[in-house]
């Protein structure tokens, strides 16, 4: 995939030590996404321009304005990338909670979301699937060693749906909210599954990383790093599997530890 284009060069005075020099850096594009939904428009998105349309599905199933995909009767992408329209049937509460209760989430990029609450009245995963440590070490591995635009700025998260037929979703962007949302929006628009599959992400597992999860009935989530308290207390609430400090043959299994299979 070619994302030259999402790259920006600027020039800067690299100091070692006390020695400086001029040289070429590269950053990644920042853009305002602007999302309309039946002729209105919704909100705004920082984002990386790529992916829209699979970005505004994630998102807008995410905050439960859409319940499925089955709800989208058209979906476009403005001719310069920074405008999606969609039209669909949604749930008008959901819609006002977004407009109306807007909370700024602690993921990178000013997220916002308006039912990290009402969300969740959703039932317990039982999914009773289990998967073999050795996966997650393997597929935790490849899924930094294939990071494209981070490999190339360090800019960036990453989000990446694993299923377990070996098939993986991968998205990159400046925030890890909207990388899980556009991982989830290629899942959806390629009709694939998410019921018996691991969510991949880089950074914190926070409590809105987690409930992106439990809205798309994602059965395990997985990250190098931390999770928050309220991540934790999130996950055991509702029958999630949460991972963090996966790295090299180790993890720590924070909540519902049965789906590893040890």
């Amino acid at each position: 995939m070619d994302n030259s284009k999402y790259l920006k060069t600027v020039i800067i005075d690299k100091l070692i030590e006390n020695e400086a020099n001029m040289v070429e850096d590269v950053t990644i594009e920042e853009a305002r996404l602007n999302l309309y939904l039946n002729g209105e428009k919704a909100i705004s998105m920082m984002t990386i321009p790529k992916d829209q349309d699979a970005h505004a599905i994630g998102f807008l199933m995410s905050e439960n304005v859409i319940s499925s995909i089955a709800d989208i009767e058209e979906i476009t992408v403005s001719a310069d990338g920074l405008r999606v329209d969609v039209k669909a049937k949604i749930d008008e509460n959901s819609l006002q909670n977004l407009y109306k209760e807007k909370t700024l989430v602690s993921g990178c990029g000013g997220g916002v979301t308006g039912n990290i609450e009402g969300s969740l009245e959703i039932p317990f995963n039982q999914t009773a699937f289990k998967i073999k440590p050795e996966t997650i070490y393997t597929e935790v591995k490849k899924f930094y060693q294939e990071s494209e635009l981070y490999n190339l700025t360090g800019c960036v998260h990453k989000a990446m749906i694993y299923l377990l037929d070996g098939t993986t979703v991968t998205a990159e962007d400046i925030g890890r909210h909207n990388a899980i949302d556009k991982a989830i929006g290629k899942c959806k628009l390629q009709g694939l599954d998410t019921t018996k599959s691991i969510l991949f992400v880089s950074g914190r597992l926070s409590s809105e990383m987690v409930t992106k999860a439990v809205m798309h009935k994602i059965p395990i989530v997985v990250s190098r790093t931390a999770p928050t308290y309220l991540g934790v207390q999130t996950a055991h609430k509702h029958g999630l599997t949460l991972i963090g400090f996966a790295r090299g043959k180790k993890m720590n299994l924070y909540t519902h530890s049965g789906r590893i299979d040890v």
